[in-house]
């Protein structure tokens, strides 16, 4: 059995260009550890501590010392740097920055442990699968196989946890599509940054305070049609949205893409019924959707050792009236 290839853990390398992350002075203490090339997230618990990630896992930064006040206007100025307001009000807030920084705010007393921040960090900019493989990711014989799978017009469904890697590879086959070709990326937080001199990025948007001016990933789905895109991308497919994609993904609109979390490559099809639940789909029109939409699914995973890899392929396949998925070996 062929070995699967990996993603080794996010740290610069020479084929890879890395993006120059603007340090918000909203930032305050973290500012440091932002400008750390190795550090991709960042994670504040209360007062309790200061964690960060260079690839390795979650490491403890013992000269940490914040109150559970600090923390909190660290939070309120962050948010508010991304043009939202966390408050009492709304507790739980996420938002991107303009330099690409994605933060994610969770006020006490929602956080029983205090302020909770999540920091992540856009490190590589435009990565192709030829940088990947070049720096060690996988193989000749694999990224071939990719790139055919772009070229071919493949419509790819990429799963696995937090952290894994999906929007990693997502980008990386993004960026093998042809210059003359428009792309229209749908994102909650949009992080995909393909190398393509035509990709168009829209983001989904909260209501305001008054609880008007939502706008959707399903309303982003059917506006991205009425904009003639070669290849529709949603960045992670978490609820009715679903049944938009299915719909694109069945009516002409090869070479689309899109990620789903998923503990294992067996899990994928209970958990795409389960959001084709939430978009009123009933399993039987789901699975027959499904199987006709998608030519792939890849599943990602990330070691103990902070290693991440493709560690399955699959494809969808019908049991009975039920959506299934078989393992494959395509190279």
């Amino acid at each position: 059995m062929p070995e699967p290839f990996v993603f080794r853990a996010r740290q610069p390398d020479a084929h890879a260009e890395h993006a120059v992350v603007d340090v918000d002075p909203a930032l305050g203490a973290l500012a440091e550890h932002v400008r750390d090339a190795a550090v991709t997230d960042i994670f504040v618990n209360g007062a309790d501590g200061l964690y960060v990630d260079r690839g390795r896992g979650a490491e403890r930064v013992p000269t940490w010392r914040a109150s559970e006040r600090e923390v909190r206007d660290l939070a309120v100025a962050l948010v508010a740097a991304g043009g939202r307001h966390l408050d009492d009000q709304s507790p739980c807030v996420d938002v991107r920055l303009p330099s690409g920084i994605r933060v994610h705010a969770v006020l006490a007393p929602v956080s029983v442990t205090g302020t909770a921040l999540s920091v992540r960090i856009p490190r590589v900019l435009g990565a192709d699968l030829a940088a990947l493989a070049a720096s060690g990711t996988f193989g000749d014989v694999q990224r071939v196989w990719l790139a055919r799978l772009v070229r071919e017009r493949a419509n790819v469904l990429i799963t696995g946890g937090t952290g894994t890697g999906k929007t990693t590879l997502l980008a990386a086959l993004l960026s093998e599509v042809g210059e003359g070709e428009r792309i229209v990326t749908i994102e909650d937080v949009a992080e995909l940054r393909p190398r393509h001199p035509h990709h168009i990025s829209l983001e989904a948007r909260q209501a305001n305070l008054e609880g008007a001016g939502r706008i959707t990933l399903a309303m982003l789905v059917r506006e991205s049609l009425r904009m003639r895109p070669d290849r529709l991308v949603v960045g992670e497919c978490r609820g009715e949205e679903v049944r938009e994609l299915l719909t694109a993904l069945n009516t002409g609109h090869d070479g689309g893409a899109g990620t789903l979390h998923a503990s294992g490559l067996a899990d994928v099809p209970a958990r795409m019924e389960a959001l084709g639940a939430l978009a009123g789909m009933d399993a039987t029109a789901l699975a027959r959707q499904v199987v006709s939409a998608f030519t792939v699914v890849l599943h990602l995973e990330r070691g103990t050792d902070g290693r991440r890899r493709i560690a399955h392929a699959g494809r969808f396949a019908l049991r009975g009236d039920r959506l299934a998925m078989e393992e494959v070996q395509p190279w």
